[in-house]
């Protein structure tokens, strides 16, 4: 099965996407500073700093999930439960970052989003299908009783 390539793609994805996440809102960060927009009445500040503390802590958090699944790759067994849980969880945000995107950026960015949550799921699935059949045999047969 080619579960191998397809984490280590994803785990390559989702480190591009860290980077432009965290690039994206350091730009906005920087935008809304140098034209002291405000909204609501917030300070112009506290507006670009949240804005680089967010983009860099989702970016850290997709550079995580991408190591994770790097890791996956390398070893070529399935990641541990913290490690699915975190993945599973990636997975939703892609989902749920998917439908706003459509609204908000277009079909582009939602089909990319989409690909990115259905390779985390296949690496997911992938390293799944082998468990119940090392668990049951242990590769070898016992003995019969005669």
């Amino acid at each position: 099965m080619a579960h191998r390539p397809v984490a280590a793609i994803a785990a390559v994805t989702l480190m591009f996407e860290a980077v432009g996440i965290a690039l994206l809102n350091w730009i906005l960060g920087l935008v809304v500073d140098r034209q002291q927009m405000s909204m609501g009445g917030l300070d112009t500040d506290a507006m670009s700093i949240g804005t680089w503390v967010g983009g860099g802590l989702f970016g850290l958090y997709l550079l995580v999930c991408g190591v994770v699944l790097l890791r996956t790759a390398v070893r070529d067994r399935a990641p541990g439960r913290l490690a699915r849980i975190l993945l599973v969880t990636c997975a939703v945000v892609h989902g749920l970052v998917g439908a706003f995107a459509v609204g908000l950026v277009g079909w582009p960015a939602f089909a990319f989003l989409m690909v990115v949550l259905g390779l985390i799921v296949l690496s997911l699935l992938g390293y799944e299908a082998e468990r119940p059949a090392e668990a049951a045999g242990g590769g070898q047969d016992a003995p019969s009783p005669a």
